[in-house]
């Protein structure tokens, strides 16, 4: 069994926390680098319910995408819920660790397989590549393998993602005709001006807000677009981190066993019709 040590060290290989941003954190946030792994759950949000799984499942580490502390701390006393978290976690010999920016613009990364579930094939290149390395970068433009309605594109990108309370939300005309796409896995509206000079039919992001989206829907000759759930954006890629890891970790004949979290984590549970609020 590899040490918590190694295992950062495969991760950190191919998740640099040189790429993340600089308001970002990333890497280890609890755990003893000494301490043997066996088992590592996959999860994009370090939350109660996740760290009761790794718990029930006998984790040695979580790895998620979102980060526990992203405006740090500066106590972990149990009289919140993060501090409770880290609690469960540290009386458990469960460590956490995580890779978000440096994860969004890897190559490939967490829109790497956004692209791939929603159906794109062949090369995929960064819709915003990185200044030092052009394969790296947010978000990724691809193609479908034979061109389709926005409404069956839509359904198609439905099916290849986990199901949420808000399902998609689909702007633009359903029988327009999509081969050309951009993703981008989380928040993507500050991208949306990049989508339109990458000349794409449809543009697939995350968090959406009603002014931008609203605007950019009105200027002619634009993408389409489709709002998803954040936490289904980038649900890929958790098992792609896990192959990843697994396999650099085998060339070093380690083996590890990886589960991925299908435990649903978006903050949105349900969608109520107004007659059950009367």
């Amino acid at each position: 069994m590899p040490t918590l040590a190694d295992t950062v060290g495969e991760l950190e290989s191919i998740y640099d926390p040189a790429w993340a941003e600089s308001w970002d954190a990333v890497g280890l946030v609890c755990g003893d680098p000494g301490a043997r792994v066996r088992k590592i759950l996959f999860a994009v949000d370090p939350t109660a319910v996740v760290a009761a799984e790794a718990v029930g499942w006998g984790a040695d580490l979580i790895v998620t995408h979102h980060p526990l502390y992203l405006r740090g701390t500066t106590s972990v006393a149990a009289t919140t819920y993060k501090g409770r978290l880290v609690h469960t976690l540290i009386k458990n010999d469960v460590a956490l660790f995580t890779a978000h920016t440096n994860a969004d613009v890897a190559d490939p990364g967490v829109s790497d397989a956004l692209a791939r579930a929603v159906g794109l094939t062949g090369p995929l290149t960064p819709l915003l590549p990185a200044a030092a390395d052009p394969r790296r970068g947010l978000g990724r433009v691809g193609t479908l393998p034979a061109p389709l309605s926005l409404r069956d594109f839509a359904r198609r990108a439905a099916e290849g993602l986990p199901g949420t309370a808000g399902g998609l939300r689909v702007a633009g005309d359903l029988d327009r005709e999509v081969s050309r796409v951009a993703v981008s896995g989380g928040s993507g509206d500050s991208l949306l001006g990049t989508a339109r000079a990458a000349g794409v039919d449809v543009f697939l992001t995350a968090d959406l807000r009603h002014h931008p989206a609203s605007e950019f829907v009105e200027e002619p000759g634009g993408p389409a677009l489709i709002d998803a759930a954040h936490w289904a954006t980038e649900w890929p890629w958790l098992a792609d981190a896990a192959h990843r890891l697994t396999s650099a970790l085998a060339a070093r004949g380690i083996t590890v066993e990886t589960r991925v979290s299908e435990t649903v984590t978006d903050a949105w549970k349900t969608t109520a019709e107004c007659e059950e609020l009367k």
